[in-house]
């Protein structure tokens, strides 16, 4: 086994964003670890304030490209909740449908052109047009779809435009409904096709317990609706979120780290731990096809549960269009704001529970902001993995070992439009 060792790796790819990770190994025993989120902050929170209450989706949900949908909710939600407007049945379910959109979006994103290439052995999407064609082309297909979804409902691809405060002000046609619905019908193939790759190319062995929080909702699997729930067996309300999830400083990050208690994981594995009962049939299905068991507390396996989620979205957005469908959609006034005060949204991102809070005074202006993003909760978690993860690794080659600190990175799918970046890996 190597007692010291000096590696590193510049502007890693197929992450969204870069920085730092520093692990100093002397003597075969790490002296230091750290992440380094070297990017300078966005301060999204500080430009909503002063702006009107109706112009804060809009802001917001130019956090991320990619989340565009999951921060215009949880906006919404935190609006609604200050203001006391109701939506309706028709509006809620049309939110739905582009956010399990966007759900799919961004998991296949990530499963087919940033972890394929990790299970494939080979650095990037690239070679894998030669090697793996079909992937490739299933993978941007369904990409394809899931950003009509998108489109259909908020008006275009990614930052939407038609979910507004008390309502949804673009209703799709029912041709446009019954066209989504049957590309979604067909795509089930797509995802059978990454679950028989997933299962002939299996994840590292690598087991780390630790607390799991995300939504749980009585009536549905917990995405959009829900309260925070943690696998140590204790919920809270969202108004009472900061009593349950600590924001820090770290001196080696720009990002804020959060704890409970000690360190949880939020993310499509967190959501499958505590929430697997609640499943769509296929989703289930495919889960016993992985032979994933709950809970498990393997990170790598976090991938595995974002494509499991591919098919639970798949089956509740046909479900969606069919409602939808047989109520007849048809354009609706948006409700107007009854009060002013403190109002407080929490949804699923595709990366883990993001929190929204916002104070609106009596003129509709936005006089405080706070939000936590999924990923800033996740970087205390990566960075215990990392302690847990090395020290096996120091008898491997170099490169070896710097290609496992990647794809367990990777494994969490951080993303840098959320303001959280990582990273460049050294071993100093």
């Amino acid at each position: 086994m190597k007692k010291d060792l000096n590696i590193k790796i510049h502007e890693i790819t197929r992450v969204e964003g870069h920085g730092n990770i520093v692990i100093d190994v002397k003597k075969g025993k790490i002296k230091e670890l750290k992440l380094e989120i070297i990017e300078s902050p966005r301060f999204f929170e500080a430009m909503l304030r002063g702006r009107r209450y109706d112009e804060a989706q809009h802001i917001m949900s130019r956090i991320c490209g990619i989340c565009a949908v999951s921060h215009t909710s949880a906006s919404l939600k935190a609006i609604e909740s200050a203001m006391d407007i109701k939506i309706s049945k028709q509006a809620e379910l049309l939110r739905k449908l582009a956010f399990y959109g966007e759900t799919l979006q961004s998991h296949i994103l990530h499963l087919f052109f940033l972890v394929l290439p990790d299970l494939a052995g080979v650095g990037s999407i690239v070679p894998l047009l030669t090697s793996h064609p079909d992937m490739a082309r299933t993978g941007l297909e369904l990409k394809r779809l899931a950003n009509d979804i998108c489109a259909t409902v908020g008006g275009r691809h990614i930052h939407p435009i038609s979910l507004f405060p008390g309502g949804v002000v673009h209703t799709p046609k029912p041709q446009e409904l019954k066209r989504l619905r049957e590309a979604l019908e067909g795509s089930f193939e797509g995802l059978e096709m990454m679950l028989a790759f997933l299962n002939d190319h299996p994840f590292p062995e690598f087991s780390l317990k630790r607390e799991y929080i995300s939504l749980k909702d009585r009536g549905e699997y917990g995405l959009y609706n829900g309260n925070p729930v943690s696998s140590d067996s204790y919920a809270f309300k969202p108004e009472s979120y900061t009593r349950k999830i600590k924001e820090y400083v770290v001196s080696h990050s720009a990002a804020k780290h959060a704890k409970t208690e000690g360190t949880f994981m939020v993310g499509a594995l967190a959501r499958v731990n505590n929430s697997y009962r609640q499943l769509s049939p296929r989703a289930k299905a495919a889960a016993k096809k992985a032979k994933l068991t709950v809970p498990s507390y393997n990170p790598f396996l976090n991938n595995m549960a974002q494509l499991i989620e591919c098919y639970h979205s798949t089956e509740e957005s046909i479900s969606l269009i069919e409602k939808l469908l047989l109520m007849g959609p048809k354009p609706e006034p948006v409700k107007k704001p009854k009060a002013w005060g403190r109002g407080f949204g929490v949804v699923e991102a595709p990366r883990g529970t993001l929190y929204h809070e916002y104070k609106i005074d009596k003129d509709g202006l936005i006089e405080k902001a706070v939000c936590i993003i999924p990923t800033a909760q996740n970087l205390r978690s990566i960075e215990d993995d990392l302690r847990a993860l090395v020290p096996g690794l120091l008898g491997r080659p170099k490169a070896e070992i710097a290609r496992a600190v990647e794809t367990l990175v990777r494994a969490y799918d951080p993303c840098i439009s959320c303001s959280t970046h990582i990273m460049d890996v050294e071993f100093a």
